[in-house]
């Protein structure tokens, strides 16, 4: 057993002085941020920042200022779901987050680079850091929900973010297929194990719906997010169907435009309303 230096930051220990919060980074001063949201998943592909930004543009229509953390590095696509083409700027403050057409403040690596299909070739400690500069260094100011767009697995990003930024909340999203769901429950397992709660599931590509008849067509297989749900004793917030226009919208940066109820209760339930 080495001795003890008190520096909680390079020790694995578990010990009875240890501050379970004691790696928790300050937002820039003068933010005043009320609520974090973090929007995950275990696999890639499921459309964590589709509901990231329907979440975020709901949240904005029913009167909170709203801001959404980019903290899928390698794989960036807020900035183009809400068509913005500008890049960050910042002072001797810091960096000012960008506006988007409604008001929702946003930070992304590509409103960093010079060429939004630049890849960014770094390693995981570089990444998570920078991650963490979105929450130190940004100048958020005052805002009442904040949404993270969490990168796929439960690799360095999800774990700086769940021990660096106050997350109050954890929204996983799901496909209906079973090997998916497989995945899926490694993200509320690791919830779980940051203590971070669950406020739901939103199953992505639930369904397609007949244009001619109106019936619900399982594309991809029946259902398991209730099952999944029930295991960890949480609920589904909301299922997304396949929908043309929906998936158009965000192709032209135009998400602040969709029109749809599918998430509802899902925002309702987020905000607490």
């Amino acid at each position: 057993m080495s001795e003890c230096t008190h520096d909680c930051s390079s020790c694995s220990a578990n010990c009875a002085s240890r501050d379970p919060k004691s790696l928790l980074e300050k937002p820039h001063k003068g933010a005043n941020i009320k609520k974090v949201v973090a929007v995950m998943s275990g696999k890639g592909g499921v459309g964590k920042s589709m509901v990231t930004a329907l979440l975020a543009v709901l949240a904005q229509r029913a009167g909170y200022k709203t801001a959404i953390l980019d903290a899928d590095v390698t794989g960036p696509s807020i900035p183009k779901a809400f068509g913005i083409k500008e890049k960050a700027m910042g002072n001797d403050e810091g960096i000012l987050p960008v506006m988007s057409k409604t008001g929702i403040k946003m930070m992304s690596v590509n409103l960093l680079l010079e060429e939004e299909t630049t890849p960014v070739v770094w390693r995981g400690p570089v990444i998570a850091g920078t991650v963490k500069q979105f929450w130190t260094d940004v100048q958020w100011d005052d805002v009442d929900i904040m949404f993270i767009d969490m990168p796929p697995g439960t690799g360095d990003v999800p774990l700086t973010v769940f021990q660096s930024i106050p997350v109050d909340k954890a929204v996983v999203v799901s496909t209906p297929q079973q090997l998916v769901g497989m995945i899926v429950e490694k993200a509320l397992n690791m919830a779980g194990m940051m203590n971070i709660p669950v406020a739901g599931i939103v199953e992505n590509m639930s369904y397609a719906l007949c244009p001619d008849c109106g019936k619900h067509v399982e594309v991809f297989g029946e259902s398991h997010a209730e099952e999944i749900a029930a295991r960890f004793d949480t609920k589904v917030l909301g299922r997304l169907p396949i929908n043309l226009k929906l998936a158009a919208a965000c192709d032209a940066g135009m998400i602040e435009l969709f029109d749809g109820n599918w998430l509802d209760k899902a925002i309702c339930d987020i905000l607490g309303e």
